[in-house]
């Protein structure tokens, strides 16, 4: 497997309340797919922010807010190469009329790997977390502009990301219970030279072996812990919840 060094994330909402069915049809039996024909793809997964989900976030910036599901890419080098043809294809499948319209992408572009964390009792190496199967994730977005009212901290060893903020967190949700493992993300300098423009963000993404519901609330007290450091500001922190194909009832009238 080779060695991921970007993960390209995209934060996004269903425009029209009745076309999540016809949306997800065509992410996982279509659009998904065409990507591993890439090079420099080594794996995607999508997770749904259901109405119980959307009510449990501690965090949601109304930047964010609307969000329903949230894509990540695993790219691997050559990145720029990847990233070309990546928004080549998506252009490329819009004019064949295989891009879904009703949709909006609230944050998307690519976030460079600056942290992979396992939990000891799961075995598997950090690097191997996003393919082990998971319940769902809990996911952080934050800015990287300091809060104003941020208060400085002495500094500590990171893993060399230039920001020790986001490694502390994870290691601290690495530790509870029901989640496997923890990797951690920021704005890729890449982005704005291909075309995306994310801010200088950081997202950290937590895989959950549990109910993400059930866990979510003890991952809420360490995310709301971080306020009052030099972390940034959180625009999104809540669980999401692993979509298994054919099963797209969560928005449907009366789910």
């Amino acid at each position: 497997m080779a060695k991921v060094v970007v993960g390209f994330f995209s934060f996004t909402e269903v425009t029209d309340p009745t076309e999540h069915r016809s949306y997800n049809e065509w992410h996982q039996l279509d659009h998904m797919p065409e990507q591993y024909t890439l090079e420099g793809i080594v794996f995607g997964q999508r997770w749904v922010s259901t109405r119980a989900c959307r009510r449990a976030r501690v965090y949601d910036d109304p930047a964010l807010a609307p969000i329903h599901y949230m894509t990540l890419y695993l790219m691997s080098e050559p990145v720029d190469t990847t990233l070309e043809q990546f928004r080549a294809l998506g252009e490329s499948l819009r004019r064949a009329d295989r891009f879904f319209e009703h949709r909006r992408s609230r944050l998307s572009g690519p976030f460079t790997v600056t942290d992979k964390r396992a939990a000891p009792r799961v075995q598997v190496s950090a690097e191997a977390i996003p393919y082990r199967p998971n319940r769902g994730i809990y996911v952080v977005v934050r800015s990287r502009i300091p809060s104003p009212d941020a208060v400085s901290e002495p500094p500590v060893a990171s893993s060399g990301t230039g920001d020790d903020a986001q490694p502390r967190l994870a290691g601290a949700l690495v530790d509870t219970e029901g989640v496997a493992g923890v990797w951690t993300f920021a704005t890729d300098p890449r982005s704005d030279r291909h075309g995306w423009h994310p801010g200088e963000k950081n997202i950290t993404v937590c895989y959950l072996d549990e109910d993400p519901l059930t866990v979510a609330p003890q991952l809420d007290r360490l995310v709301q812990g971080a306020d009052g450091t030099q972390w940034g500001v959180p625009l999104l922190a809540g669980p999401l919840e692993t979509i298994t194909p054919w099963c797209w009832d969560w928005f449907d009238e009366g789910a």
